[in-house]
């Protein structure tokens, strides 16, 4: 099943026809989407037929209302660190945490901030959201514990502070979507095309399956920590090659196979300028 956040908060189910938006009676409004998502996670099983019967053909197009990030405000934002078979491969699953602030729907302006980066890259990911939460989830047991999938872009300013906190978390640089796709939709996470362009112009492509550590080794790592809880998103990595600088004017499109495409637009009001390469054409700040 396909869901939405759309129009202010509410909670929807998508199909060909559009949003339909799901009753009270079969989630439970909260005080938070994210306590709302938490809800459907929760009682998903016992539900899901009647949620499967909703759409109809009174169902407001897709193009009738505006999409909001399917995971709004995650406990934990957790993102996969060198996770693809391109330069990097064989690396031990590793994580950064980067601010569930930061996140933002398809359709977004991100202003770039005026900070001294090198330079913005896009960087295309699949996202895992946590079903079931826990600690120490062995990986023979971690896919149970996976609710759906979504769209990521993680956005970076390459060489500011000392930490991934100052060069992944500012403002609106984590843009999430289109959808929450449950993982029953998905046969096989490992085998989905991850395309990314800038103005019309394909930079990444890649399959999820070239995951250096997979999704089941992800979960397992992150539980051994604090452990995972319903609504926690797992970014799963991006594969390096073809990765590029976004600028003042850019378009960019990112599509996940079977979860559909998260654009954005980015605006610079210091117009900095890279070329393909990522290396400055103006100065920067």
């Amino acid at each position: 099943m396909i869901f939405c956040f759309f129009d202010g908060g509410r909670l929807g189910v998508v199909d060909d026809r559009g949003v339909t938006e799901v009753p009270e009676s079969l989630v439970p409004a909260t005080t938070t989407p994210q306590d709302r998502l938490v809800a459907l996670i929760s009682c998903y099983e016992e539900v899901r037929t009647q949620l499967a019967a909703l759409p109809g053909e009174s169902s407001p197009p897709l193009a009738g209302v505006t999409l909001e990030a399917p995971v709004p405000s995650p406990r934990q934002l957790l993102c996969a660190v060198k996770n693809y078979a391109d330069d990097r491969q064989g690396v031990e699953a590793d994580f950064f945490l980067k601010s569930p602030l930061s996140i933002v729907p398809t359709g977004t302006t991100v202003t770039l901030p005026p900070i001294a980066a090198r330079v913005f890259h896009h960087e295309a990911e699949l996202a895992a959201v946590i079903g079931r939460g826990g600690r120490n989830i062995p990986a023979a047991e971690a896919m149970s514990h996976v609710f759906g999938y979504t769209g990521f872009l993680d956005l970076s300013a390459r060489d500011v502070g000392d930490t991934y906190y100052f060069k992944k978390s500012p403002a609106e640089f984590g843009p999430m979507g289109p959808f929450l796709v449950t993982a029953d939709e998905i046969p096989d996470p490992h085998d989905l095309v991850v395309e990314l362009s800038v103005n019309g112009v394909r930079r990444q492509r890649f399959s999820t399956g070239q995951m250096a550590n997979r999704i089941d080794r992800l979960v397992e790592v992150a539980s051994s920590v604090a452990g995972v809880a319903p609504g926690d998103v797992i970014a799963t990595g991006t594969y390096h090659i073809g990765m590029g600088p976004v600028q003042d004017g850019d378009h960019v499109v990112l599509s996940v196979e079977r979860i559909g495409e998260l654009v954005i637009d980015v605006a610079d009001p210091l117009h900095r300028k890279w070329d393909e390469a990522g290396k400055p054409v103006t100065a920067a700040v």
